[in-house]
């Protein structure tokens, strides 16, 4: 069910607006979607889980997904001789071996700053 007070964008990606969910059956879902081309918007209805059209196994790049919040995380990826690769949000390598770890005290032969950016719930 599309909820009014999300955020949706097309399965294309364009931006959307969602005016009223409770529209006459069986496109309940009006809104708009803002064109691509000259960024004006045009009006559209939707059935009541986002899809465009009605056959339940047709996709339409003016389907509604929903969206999602963005998250950016700087990460360290400490990368051991013996293949074992320790991720961690700071440099915790730096404060010495740990000598009953995986790593058997050694320290590490590089360490790959790794900036994400992902969609909540990405991959899962």
């Amino acid at each position: 069910m599309i909820d009014i007070n999300k955020k949706y964008r097309t399965r294309d990606g364009r931006e959307v607006r969602i005016y009223a969910t409770d529209g006459a059956m069986p496109r309940p879902v009006h809104g708009a979607v803002k064109s691509s081309y000259d960024s004006t918007w045009h009006s559209f209805q939707w059935h009541e889980d986002g899809r465009l059209v009605h056959n339940i196994l047709a996709v339409d790049l003016s389907d509604l997904i929903e969206v999602r919040p963005r998250h950016k995380r700087t990460v360290w990826l400490a990368v051991y001789h013996n293949g074992y690769i320790e991720a961690t949000s700071k440099l915790e390598w730096r404060n010495g071996p740990c000598i009953n770890g995986p790593y058997d005290g050694a320290k590490p032969i590089a360490c790959i700053k790794v900036e994400l950016d992902f969609e909540e719930g990405e991959g899962l």
